[in-house]
């Protein structure tokens, strides 16, 4: 299973919003929105594959980035919370942290998003 960044720029963010949420968390086991259009995701599909999931809702003023990511990520003023999808129900599980991460948070605002080899791994 890869981990996914999915950030996305929508001309008419209103119209599709909620489609585009719709479908990033049916793509994966788990996923995260750390950021208003910006998702981290675990899955088993390429990211061909998520691309070709969204793209009908795309138009040609709109913009998606999709990538396989591992460590190293930071994020500022904001957190990572992790859910995943059983039945009909969400349920959150956070992701375990850092333990640098964890100062990071508490003398600041950043928080670190520790990740795997395995998600760059073809």
């Amino acid at each position: 299973m890869r981990t996914y960044l999915i950030s996305y720029d929508l001309a008419n963010p209103n119209a599709k919003k909620r489609a585009i949420a719709e479908i990033i968390m049916s793509t994966g086991e788990r996923w995260a929105r750390p950021l208003e259009q910006t998702w981290y995701v675990e899955s088993h599909e390429s990211a061909e594959d998520i691309e070709a999931r969204m793209s009908w809702l795309l138009g040609d003023e709109d913009g998606l980035l999709v990538q396989a990511v591992g460590h190293g990520s930071v994020l500022t003023n904001t957190s990572l919370r992790w859910f995943r999808q059983r039945g009909s129900q969400t349920v959150e599980r956070p992701r375990p942290e850092a333990p640098a991460a964890a100062e990071a948070e508490a003398a600041g605002k950043v928080v670190s998003f520790p990740g795997n080899d395995e998600a760059l791994a073809a």
